[in-house]
């Protein structure tokens, strides 16, 4: 049997190396590949529906040679949906079903790229081929290495891209120990926010006593702009699967739990069909490859609670209880799930462990910085030109990420702040823009890594509404078994929510700040000791505007609408009207070829008026 199945997988591997090597730019052939983005973001700009189009035509045209494949996330979302045809590495943005066609003739049969369809890079030159785009050119793809690449629901284009490789490894050549030995060796730390040592956690719970022990994937990404671990599961779910197994092997589980919230129905579908090759290969289920190691993973889905990303109150919706965080000690390696040992780690650890073990842990070593290692992958987002997800080795700054790969500010506007970690993170001033991305570079500064979420913002946002807007969310998240999270945590709302509508006091930013700070150091969990911390970095770094919003009753910015006052400037009006008639509360005063003037008292600072004159004579 194990001579069979490795047998099998090596036919395989010689089959798809070809195609493989056709689809990662370097191939050649008399093949051509159609590859469309099937992930969360293009499918909602109707992706399907381009595969769809594709292949009929290919059909039509009696193109034997041409496949259309589905792959995960590309990575340069703001630009779906993403084909890209290979192997000439042709990048297409914003194609939609009427562009098919035109793609089929021109391109494939004609050998004439679509000049139109063709991605504009940040520098404003039209681009053909992804490598020349700026948004790729200092990206490291590891986790993300077959996203793109393969069809995430055909096994063999995994097992092709040396899929399994890396478990068939472990079960012939390495021992348990020698495993974790590796995993600790790479430096690979946690990828899901606090950064615990991979290695060092899966060596406590395969030191744990119990007859049986579990390995649990948190694929619960509850952060507001974050979507690492879906694009993952999207794009290359085999990946988790093995990591999963190999890491049952070391710790010594036969069992497998993947918790993943049920808003991510792609992910969750391409989980299921993956399970199911990956069991008729005999890849999952009993006496894989024929030794006396057995492993299966079942789907527990998650009802989109915040607070089920902490890993004990993971725990506990996975029994079937209220998703709430369990004091620690014990930790879940000593006592996790059903009272058993319990290895947990997020999909994006798991994508890294089995390159690690296929490329060897000093080559994850040399990647990264003294102390955090190897890549991090990021979901960039806000006031950036570029959005998308994105892979860099740690260490590359803040500013190389929103200018050289994000393409900068859009509109003109400047850089303000970019939070990092989700409402778990702290905001990063544009003094602290060249600060490396890694572990300690940014908890020095306020901030924290999370799962990976970067909201990039300009220079138009109001940083205490900005603070208010990320405790709203926490406070609404939070599960209210502890004190401080559930009452403090509302306190601070209640006194934000007074700073920006202009009710507050001198002592609220000093109650503000101390209750912050209870509520960091007494919370039983993560949720509640990171929620202060958008709170904290902004009052850190940008009190005068607290100080403006309390004292002159002021927002520099116009978004706290109470604080701020919409005027025509006389000199500037010329009386056309346009202003009134947009107007939804009829606030404007004014005759035809007059200056015009708004009743403050009926005015709803919607701003319809400021964007209807053409003078531009009205302003906050």
């Amino acid at each position: 049997m194990p001579n069979n199945l490795r047998s099998k997988l090596a036919d395989i591997r010689a089959k798809m190396a070809p195609v493989i090597n056709l689809r990662n730019k370097g191939g050649t052939g008399n093949e051509i590949h159609i590859l469309v983005c099937h992930g969360t973001g293009c499918t909602s700009s109707k992706s399907p529906a381009l595969i769809t189009k594709f292949r009929e035509l290919v059909e039509e045209y009696h193109l034997e040679n041409v496949r259309v494949i589905q792959t995960g996330c590309f990575g340069l979302c703001s630009k779906g949906p993403v084909v890209i045809i290979r192997p000439d590495d042709t990048f297409y943005s914003h194609v939609s079903v009427d562009d098919c066609r035109e793609i089929i003739e021109n391109h494939i049969i004609g050998k004439q790229p679509v000049s139109r369809l063709l991605v504009k890079d940040v520098t404003g030159l039209m681009v053909r081929r992804l490598n020349d785009l700026s948004f790729y050119k200092k990206q490291l793809r590891i986790a993300l290495k077959n996203c793109g690449v393969i069809d995430p629901e055909n096994i063999d284009e995994y097992i092709g891209a040396d899929g399994y490789k890396a478990l068939e490894k472990c079960l012939f050549e390495l021992t348990p120990t020698q495993i974790i030995d590796q995993i600790r060796a790479s430096g690979l730390r946690g990828r899901g926010g606090a950064g615990f040592p991979t290695g060092r956690k899966w060596a406590f719970t395969a030191a744990a006593k119990g007859d049986i022990k579990y390995v649990v994937c948190n694929a619960d990404e509850g952060d507001p702009g974050a979507f690492m671990d879906r694009s993952i599961l999207e794009g290359d779910p085999h990946c988790v699967l093995e990591a999963m197994t190999i890491a049952g092997y070391a710790i010594g589980a036969t069992k497998g739990f993947i918790y993943i919230r049920a808003e991510y129905p792609i992910a969750v579908a391409r989980l299921k069909v993956a399970l199911k090759q990956a069991r008729e290969y005999g890849l999952l289920g009993e006496a894989i490859f024929g030794t006396d190691f057995s492993f299966d993973i079942e789907i527990r889905l998650g009802a989109g609670a915040f607070v089920c990303g902490e890993e004990t109150a993971l725990l506990e919706s996975i029994e079937g209880k209220r998703g709430q965080p369990r004091v620690k000690p014990p930790f879940p390696a000593q006592s996790g799930l059903f009272g058993k040992p319990t290895l947990i780690n997020n999909v994006e650890t798991y994508a890294n462990i089995t390159k690690i073990i296929l490329y060897g842990y000093d080559w994850f070593n040399a990647i990264g910085t003294a102390t955090s290692k190897g890549t991090k992958v990021f979901a960039l987002g806000g006031n950036v030109n570029n959005i998308g997800l994105v892979e860099v080795p740690m260490g590359t700054t803040l500013r190389e990420i929103v200018y050289d790969i994000g393409g900068g500010i859009p509109g003109g506007h400047q850089f303000k702040a970019a939070q990092t970690g989700g409402p778990s993170g702290g905001c990063i001033p544009a003094e602290h823009i060249d600060t490396p991305i890694d572990y300690e570079s940014l908890m020095a500064i306020g901030s924290m890594m999370g799962s990976g979420g970067l909201i990039v913002m300009d220079d138009t946002k109001c940083m205490v509404d900005i603070a208010r807007f990320y405790l709203e969310f926490t406070v609404a998240e939070s599960c209210g078994k502890c004190t401080p999270c559930r009452i403090g945590t509302k306190r601070m709302l209640e006194i934000l929510e007074r700073i920006c509508a202009g009710k507050a006091n001198g002592d609220d930013i000093y109650k503000l700040e101390k209750l912050a700070n209870v509520v960091k150091h007494a919370s039983i969990c993560g949720l509640g000791q990171s929620a202060p911390n958008p709170v904290l970095s902004t009052l850190k770094y940008f009190r005068d505007e607290y100080n403006e919003h309390v004292y002159h009753h002021h927002c520099a910015t116009g978004t706290c609408k109470a604080l701020t006052t919409i005027q025509i400037d006389p000199l500037l009006c010329k009386g056309c009207g346009l202003c009134k008639r947009n107007c939804p509360v009829n606030a404007i005063r004014g005759e035809t070829r007059q200056a015009h003037h708004i009743d403050t008292s009926i005015c709803i600072q919607c701003g319809a008026c400021m964007a209807a004159c053409p003078f531009h004579a009205i302003s906050r």
